[in-house]
């Protein structure tokens, strides 16, 4: 079955961690209970690639900051649209969003939908 996948990737400062940790658990249930087939959230902590661009150059990572990439998962990009629908209208996840309440900056925030292309 071809799915469909948003993907994140995000600063947040080392003293956020939990508050990041704490809203990510919360965006999951959302995302979760609208529909999602699944919802990763990883703190980078093997970054020191020689091969590429390392996070830490892509994201302009400052000291006492972590990357953080995550993705959603969805069965087609139509369900995405439609899962994602839905939770922008929850008045969780508005919350969730007031500038004032964000642990990280999301202008330093990358994000997309990736069709799958092999999944083994």
């Amino acid at each position: 079955m071809p799915r469909y996948v948003d993907g994140f990737v995000l600063v947040v400062p080392k003293k956020r961690l939990t508050e990041y940790r704490a809203l990510a658990r919360k965006a999951a249930r959302v995302w979760n209970e609208h529909g999602a087939l699944d919802y990763v959230e990883c703190v980078g902590d093997d970054l020191d690639q020689k091969f590429g661009l390392p996070f830490p150059k892509l994201t302009k990572l400052k000291a006492g900051e972590v990357v953080i990439f995550s993705w959603i998962i969805y069965k087609s990009r139509a369900h995405r649209d439609a899962v994602n629908k839905k939770v922008m209208k929850d008045p969780r996840l508005q919350a969730m969003m007031a500038p004032e309440v964000m642990p990280f900056d999301g202008k330093r925030m990358s994000m997309g939908g990736f069709t799958v292309l092999v999944d083994a």
